[in-house]
């Protein structure tokens, strides 16, 4: 049975270094709402944003009927010299998860988004020749991989790779390279239906293509025509979420009864994020909470 979660990104609890940090919303007002609009579990967001310590972190999990299901890591994978530090980072956090009893919960694994400045600032209209080079390519896939089998050889648990606009592997095509470069016993894929529109694709495809790899799913819509608008102001990544690019579910160009259909196709059953990536102090996030929950039940989950 597909269960429904949803995560701080969709409050503005982001990973990003930002000046509206200071107008993040508590951990503890995020996991009453999310409880409240009807959802079952919840990813633990930015290292330090929930508790750390294994007994306080699962007290407050559990004291709302929540499981906690995985745990973003974003690593400059491109960068060697980062590697060891990532691997760290991502020990660190799967250590969190499993000592606190969440032991099939993922590593979401991702590129140290939003910090290489023409990534960021061309998000949703990358060209090849901002792509990576061979060798990076090569420190790339072997960073992922070493990563997700040492925190598999240590804890057992699994990790997924997120691509994500203002980062490395955004478009299907760089989505693609990863894929036939890294062991798919040892990195699964988290298929995010709205950096894939934004990156330039088509949803299914992906989910058609990897769906044996698909271990992890977000859900999050996309407007293309806030992209577009974006885009002719020459603005970058942040300001197209600024703008609202990623709109509540079924506002979008995304086709999610279409995707819907293709997972219980497939028998996938395990855990669907709503993801609303936002800014700090953006709009109304639990009153989207609860109509993005409304819609996916229309959906028939």
């Amino acid at each position: 049975m597909i269960k429904i979660a949803n995560a701080p990104c969709s409050w503005g609890a982001l990973e990003f270094d930002l000046e509206e940090k200071s107008e993040e919303i508590g951990f503890e007002q995020v996991l009453d709402e999310i409880k409240e609009t009807g959802y079952v579990g919840t990813e633990l967001g930015d290292w330090g944003y929930m508790p750390t310590t294994p007994s306080l972190l699962r007290q407050e999990v559990d004291k709302r009927g929540l499981q906690l299901l995985g745990a973003f890591v974003p690593v400059a994978l491109a960068d060697p010299t980062k590697h060891e530090q990532g691997i760290t980072t991502a020990l660190k956090t799967a250590e969190l998860m499993y000592q606190a009893g969440y032991k099939n919960a993922f590593i979401v694994l991702a590129d140290d988004n939003g910090t290489v400045p023409e990534r960021t600032k061309n998000a949703g209209r990358i060209s090849p020749q901002m792509g990576l080079t061979k060798e990076q390519w090569e420190h790339y896939a072997k960073g992922a991989n070493h990563i997700a089998k040492i925190v598999k050889d240590t804890f057992g648990i699994r990790t997924v790779f997120h691509h994500h606009c203002a980062g490395y592997i955004e478009t299907p095509e760089e989505i693609d390279k990863l894929m036939s470069l890294t062991d798919p016993e040892l990195l699964g894929l988290c298929l995010d239906m709205g950096h894939y529109a934004f990156g330039g694709g088509n949803p299914m495809e992906a989910l058609k293509k990897y769906s044996n790899r698909i271990w992890h799913v977000h859900f999050k819509d996309f407007d293309p025509e806030i992209a577009q608008l974006s885009r002719e102001g020459q603005g970058d990544y942040f300001d197209a979420i600024k703008r609202g690019v990623f709109c509540k579910l079924g506002d979008g160009a995304v086709d999610f009864k279409e995707i819907v259909d293709h997972l219980n196709e497939i028998g996938y059953s395990d855990w669907i994020v709503v993801e609303q990536d936002i800014l700090p102090g953006m709009g109304h996030p639990k009153a989207c909470a609860q109509a993005n929950r409304d819609y996916i039940k229309t959906l028939g989950l």
